[in-house]
């Protein structure tokens, strides 16, 4: 294995992992969830939606290891971007930076997933 592939390899785990616990705590109506959400002005009925998406992003990149299925890993990571993208967003637009270190975390793990993913 080279260090590309690990790193793809580990990468990948972390974004998958991060993506299923951050989707859960969607599911759940976490505290912490609800009023992030409300703060920065996500409406409650989104969040079964958006964490259907961090779960197929999850598994899309999961699937995406094997070399058959690699588009669907490319895709899945750029989906995730741009779903973190626009979370930071929503954080930039309401003047909410306390905890823009968040989605920012989970931006920066789909982007270097989707980087991996390509290079390889």
């Amino acid at each position: 294995m080279t260090g590309t592939q690990l790193a793809l390899l580990v990468v990948t785990l972390l974004t998958a992992t991060v993506n299923a616990g951050i989707a859960a705590a969607d599911l759940a109506g976490a505290r912490f969830v609800l009023a992030n959400s409300a703060e920065v002005g996500v409406p409650r009925s989104w969040l079964p939606r958006l964490a259907a998406l961090k779960l197929a992003g999850a598994a899309g990149i999961l699937l995406g290891l094997g070399t058959a299925l690699r588009p669907l890993g490319v895709a899945a990571a750029g989906g995730l971007s741009l779903l973190y993208l626009g979370a930071v967003a929503f954080h930039l637009r309401a003047r909410v930076l306390r905890n823009l270190a968040f989605p920012g975390f989970y931006l920066a793990t789909a982007v270097a997933s989707l980087a991996l993913a390509v290079s390889r």
